[in-house]
């Protein structure tokens, strides 16, 4: 399976010819011309995880993907008909399996309500948790861990790759970073990773990795 970084918090997936995109927000570059997507998945509502000019744009040129969102997403997309996805759901779209789990996105400040957020373990092998720290109720082979948000701070990154130890594990979730910011808080989850027996690896926008 190949593993592909876009900007911000977006990943595509692409394996046996077929293709799922994570949380194609407006932080992502224009994602045109894709074939072959199966399924979108959604974390959350936030416009940097669902937008609907990069949903559109997908859907485009893939009229059957099936999308899956929380229940705020799916209100949200109306007439795109996304799927509601609940913490211990579990769907096949194509090649691949997709399991979800939580359901509350992480609080930013008492002020502001929470939100519904899921995470997604894909093939029971790399879990994304959006924007959370949910820990899956197994091992994690390939984490995508966010590195950069309002809504985190570094030492509970760090706690929460530390609980989960993954085998490997890169950035994510990081367009609000500048270049010392990367280097700072990739610093801190490639020693934790580390310290768990796994391995770091940071992607720039446009890399790949085999996985």
């Amino acid at each position: 399976m190949k593993l592909t970084k876009h900007g911000h918090a977006c990943l595509e997936l692409e394996k046996d010819g077929s293709r799922l995109i994570i949380d194609p927000g407006f932080y992502t570059e224009p994602m045109d011309g894709l074939a072959g997507v199966v399924a979108i998945v959604i974390t959350h509502m936030h416009d940097d995880h669902c937008y609907e000019e990069q949903i559109d744009r997908i859907l485009a040129a893939n009229p059957n993907a099936k999308i899956f969102g929380t229940d705020e997403v799916a209100t949200r997309l109306g007439a795109r008909n996304a799927t509601a996805a609940h913490h211990g759901d579990w769907h096949q779209v194509g090649p691949f399996t997709l399991e979800f789990f939580g359901d509350l996105h992480q609080e930013i400040h008492r002020s502001i309500p929470l939100i519904q957020n899921t995470g997604v373990m894909v093939d029971d092998r790399l879990y994304y948790p959006g924007d959370s720290y949910t820990q899956p109720d197994r091992p994690v082979e390939i984490l995508a861990c966010p590195t950069s948000a309002p809504w985190l701070k570094i030492g509970d990154v760090m706690d929460f790759v530390a609980a989960v130890k993954p085998k490997r594990s890169f950035a994510t979730h990081n367009a609000l970073l500048s270049d010392l910011g990367h280097a700072l808080n990739n610093g801190r989850v490639k020693m934790v990773t580390e310290a768990g027996g796994g391995e770091f690896t940071y992607l720039e926008v446009g890399d790949s990795l085999e996985i």
